[in-house]
């Protein structure tokens, strides 16, 4: 069921963001402080690339705040059984929570019954561990992201979500309340991709959001300028 937003000041976002770094080339020692920001400042997750996951699982033990991996990052254009795969090995490391890449292409070739598929074979490998499909909405026509919602949702999926971050565009006030249109209440909605202050989170929340993924976590909730 979709929380009512209770946002009057900007530490109240803390709870619904997930607290992101998944450049490339990040390191466990770039790593480290944003699982103490996120233990400090009641973040809903760390989310990293799968080699972190063991060591953000591990400093996350016992606090509040659950460990996040991403799967088939940034493309989603791996092979069902290899996403699978990712998937079961990032659950096994401590990931709670999973965010994978929709297959685009195969979406925008009109094979609707694949694209289900393979949203339903990570589901399965993630197990009790919440799944966030990434629609890359910046790819997509309004038609094309009402499908994915759909795809996803029929596949069992816990969350639908704008972006990577590292398309071309990343989540707007109006797909939020797009997906939100489409899944309904009760399904996630993860806004993610260029958010950066307080107002724009806010707004996102109040378009359908249920979900915050964002780099800048400490400038939405203004522990930093």
């Amino acid at each position: 069921m979709r929380e009512t937003p209770l946002i009057r000041q900007p530490a109240d976002l803390a709870r619904w963001i997930d607290h992101t770094i998944l450049a490339p080339d990040a390191t466990e020692a770039q790593v480290e402080p944003l699982c103490e920001e996120a233990i400090a400042h009641r973040f809903r997750s760390v989310c990293v690339n799968p080699i972190h996951v063991r060591f953000v699982a591990s400093r996350l033990k016992d606090t509040a705040v659950k460990a996040c991996s991403v799967v088939s990052f940034p493309f989603g254009a791996a092979p069902s059984r290899a996403k699978a795969a990712e998937a079961a090995a990032a659950v096994e490391d401590g990931a709670a929570e999973v965010d994978m890449v929709m297959a685009v292409g195969l979406l925008k070739a009109g094979r609707f019954e694949a694209v289900r598929a393979d949203i339903a074979a990570v589901k399965r490998a993630c197990g009790s561990a919440l799944l966030k499909v990434i629609l890359e909405t910046c790819l997509l026509s309004g038609e094309e992201k009402v499908t994915a919602c759909r795809l996803a949702q029929d596949a069992g999926a816990d969350f639908v979500k704008t972006s990577t971050g590292f398309g071309s565009g990343g989540a707007t006030v109006s797909d939020i309340a797009l997906m939100r249109r489409t899944v309904g209440p009760d399904m996630g909605v993860k806004a993610s991709g260029g958010i950066r202050t307080f107002e724009v989170a806010k707004a996102m929340i109040e378009a359908g959001a249920t979900r915050i993924g964002a780099s800048a976590s400490l400038a939405i909730i203004g522990a930093r300028p």
